[in-house]
């Protein structure tokens, strides 16, 4: 793949937007371990649909003209590293609806999650949750979810509770640990927006869980849990660190690549006219679909060689240098001195 293209410097700091934790909306149930498409277009093989379609975003020339959506993801690319969100974002997302180019947002995070960031930024086209397990209509309703099934999240269940490593469970909208004083618990409740809840076992559970995450200061540990797992629960779900420290295991489908495929359906938009934007290895699958593919300028060399563009860092505020020098076009932007 040739190599991606460097694009604008440093932008202004300026303060962020603080973000207050907002009330939470229930996701509808689903059959146990089955994948269930609540609205919209036909079930494709779940095997099939998680094979990311190599090269897609770099065999042709990109019009950005064309583009008519922007999928973005939320941590490390829309947030800066304190979970602020930039004025100079918010102002750049409304530079790019005016100019008729769409918004939204895909993320590791569980829908509650993500719902500040939705009522911060006025989105009113879907989002997608849980790496694109939840497909998340502007009204908070769930328009497309796909779970775990219970042989994969105990299989899941039976690795990670034998490890050092954190251990939560997502299901029934709720965030599930055992051990409230986790070294990671504090940055996910400020991540998230809310408390977890505490329970003694996640058995209860197996049957409707979206996500479970391994958090863990030992990346090499969570790389080794990553082919394991994988090597178990495959081809039905999958194990991929949406962090650093944190590894998230969801269905197969609960992937950015086909987040992407769904929001662009669900905007009626072509993947030719999607750009997508994001600094993580679980970004790369979305990096294979979309028309226009740019990497965050903090993200690894392996996942900046994915990207057809590379903007500033999320310190730098790279994703409004994206939208403004990238898809706008506009090099020397208002505001961003």
């Amino acid at each position: 793949m040739a190599q991606p293209e460097v694009d604008g410097g440093k932008l202004g700091a300026g303060g962020g937007v603080a973000l207050g934790a907002a009330a939470g909306h229930a996701a509808e149930g689903t059959d146990a371990g089955t994948p269930h498409r609540i609205a919209g277009g036909q079930e494709p093989d779940a095997a099939a649909r998680v094979r990311v379609r190599a090269g897609v975003a770099a065999d042709k020339p990109v019009n950005t003209s064309s583009i008519a959506l922007l999928v973005s993801d939320v941590d490390g690319t829309l947030l800066r590293a304190d979970k602020s969100l930039a004025p100079a974002t918010v102002e750049a997302v409304n530079r790019l609806r005016a100019a008729g180019v769409r918004f939204t947002l895909v993320s590791a995070r569980p829908p509650r999650g993500m719902l500040p960031l939705i009522q911060a930024l006025n989105i009113k086209v879907p989002t997608a949750a849980f790496n694109g397990g939840a497909i998340v209509g502007a009204r908070g309703e769930v328009l497309e979810a796909t779970r775990l099934s219970s042989r994969d999240a105990r299989a899941t269940l039976d690795v990670l509770l034998r490890e050092k490593v954190e251990t939560w469970v997502f299901a029934d909208d709720q965030w599930l640990l055992r051990d409230p004083a986790g070294e990671y618990v504090p940055l996910e409740r400020k991540t998230l927006g809310y408390d977890g809840v505490v329970v003694e076992d996640f058995s209860p559970y197996v049957d409707r869980i979206d996500k479970i995450v391994a958090a863990s200061s030992d990346p090499a540990l969570l790389a080794r849990l990553e082919q394991t797992l994988n090597a178990r629960i495959a081809p039905h779900a999958l194990a991929m660190r949406s962090q650093v420290y944190y590894l998230d295991i969801t269905h197969a489908r609960a992937n950015k690549g086909d987040a992407l495929s769904a929001l662009a359906r669900q905007v009626g938009v072509p993947l030719t006219a999607v750009a997508a934007i994001g600094d993580g290895d679980n970004d790369v699958p979305m990096f294979k679909r979309a028309g226009l593919s740019i990497a965050m300028g903090q993200a690894d060399a392996a996942v900046r060689a994915q990207a057809r563009r590379v903007t500033g860092s999320n310190e730098q505020d790279g994703l409004a240098q994206a939208i403004d020098q990238i898809i706008l076009g506009n090099t020397g932007a208002a505001g961003h001195g």
